[in-house]
């Protein structure tokens, strides 16, 4: 079975209080919402954080995954379309790289921010937010 991972990371202040939200689904199904705060982190960061969480749910239910977010960024980075620059986020794709080897397919792709699952994320992100300003 494939599942499809629906992640965003944000933070207010960049950097600032971050937080990130995970929707896993099977299809249409939703297994599970994830929601966490970080700590201090900038977008970026928020944004790696929250693949890497969602790598680490969806790998209970399968082993393949297609991770969707509407960071064009980091999709870009971690599929290899645009270089890494920043140190920290050289780390985090490191750390991305590794986790990608306990699957036997994954996929990434970049949609915009009004699709219904990445604003379902969205929304978990803003209520762990809530929660600590």
């Amino acid at each position: 079975m494939t599942l499809f991972s629906y992640s965003d990371g944000g933070s207010r202040g960049n950097p600032g209080p971050a937080a990130i939200g995970v929707v896993i689904a099977d299809g249409d199904r939703i297994i599970l919402e994830h929601k966490e705060r970080i700590g201090r982190a900038t977008n970026n960061q928020a944004e790696y954080r929250a693949l890497l969480k969602a790598l680490e749910l969806a790998r209970r239910y399968g082993s393949s995954v297609v991770c969707t977010m509407d960071s064009e960024l980091v999709v870009r980075q971690v599929t290899g379309a645009y270089r890494i620059r920043d140190p920290g986020l050289k780390k985090l794709h490191a750390e991305l790289k590794e986790r990608e080897r306990s699957f036997g397919s994954i996929a990434y792709r970049h949609v915009v921010r009004t699709h219904p699952m990445i604003r379902r994320a969205d929304a978990l992100v803003n209520r762990a937010l809530d929660e600590i300003t």
